[in-house]
């Protein structure tokens, strides 16, 4: 997105613009694994961006992350959807065994491009690795990324100097870094869903 202007104006949203909800998986609800998070209203979020995807009839992509081991490894409970994503019916989705949803099957990139889409809402799990890595790659694609920072979430993470980061203060590092290069909109849900009815 070169228009540099549009990252300080209000947000609009295009009749086709794509929501993509990227590893909403239950794997994520063990703690013991992953350790604290932030934002506990981060799927009643998501949810409402859903519902507000089918009210308007535009497209919805799911993305599942498919780990060798781990809570999301697939075959296990884990690497479920959790049920307000299995519940949709998407317009794609696809499985992917890295961070973006970019590298996946089917191909998201060609997929778009094929539908001459230009507007992606990025949301899901984690804010800081996935999340980030798809909406950092949609920019630099030229995609118009908006980042509806309250509709996702992430856990504390520890430093190669041992320090541990709490999970906002990441998620806010994010934000930052999309926002001041330029790579994504940072937005609220409730921006969004405004946007939605115009």
């Amino acid at each position: 997105m070169t228009n540099t202007d549009a990252f300080d104006a209000p947000l609009t949203l295009d009749s086709d613009a794509v929501l993509i909800l990227i590893d909403v998986q239950k794997g994520f609800e063990d703690h013991d694994f992953w350790g604290p998070r932030d934002n506990p209203q981060a799927e009643q979020r998501m949810a409402e961006l859903a519902a507000a995807w089918q009210a308007t009839g535009r497209p919805i992509v799911t993305v599942q992350h498919a780990s060798a081991s781990g809570p999301l490894a697939e075959g296990t409970p884990g690497y479920e959807l959790k049920d307000f994503v299995a519940g949709l019916t998407p317009a794609l989705h696809i499985t992917k065994t890295v961070n973006s949803a970019f590298y996946g099957t089917p191909d998201l990139h060609a997929w778009l491009q094929r539908r001459a889409t230009r507007q992606l809402v990025v949301t899901g799990i984690i804010t800081n690795v996935c999340n980030e890595t798809t909406a950092r790659m949609a920019g630099n694609l030229g995609y118009d990324a908006v980042f509806p920072i309250d509709a996702m979430h992430s856990f504390d993470m520890t430093g190669p100097d041992g320090t541990t980061v709490p999970a906002a203060e990441l998620a806010r590092a994010t934000a930052t870094t999309l926002h001041a290069m330029r790579f994504a909109k940072v937005v609220t849900t409730a921006d969004v869903l405004a946007a939605a009815k115009a």
